[in-house]
């Protein structure tokens, strides 16, 4: 089966199993958000257990 090349691009899988995904609202309309706001969005985020399931099996 073919892996989903624009999943595997958006999400990281850990080694530990962990689905991770960059947040929104990063490229654009970056003037008005705050400094700190800027900071936290560029982290990755864990991902819900229920969601990553279903990525993980799109992916694999």
């Amino acid at each position: 089966m073919k892996t989903r090349k624009s999943l595997k691009k958006r999400f990281k899988i850990t080694k530990t199993g962990k689905v991770l995904r960059k947040p929104a609202g990063q490229n654009h309309f970056r003037g008005k958000k705050s400094g700190k706001r800027i900071r936290k969005i560029r982290k990755w985020k864990e991902m819900p257990k229920p969601l990553a399931k279903k990525i993980k099996k799109l992916i694999a």
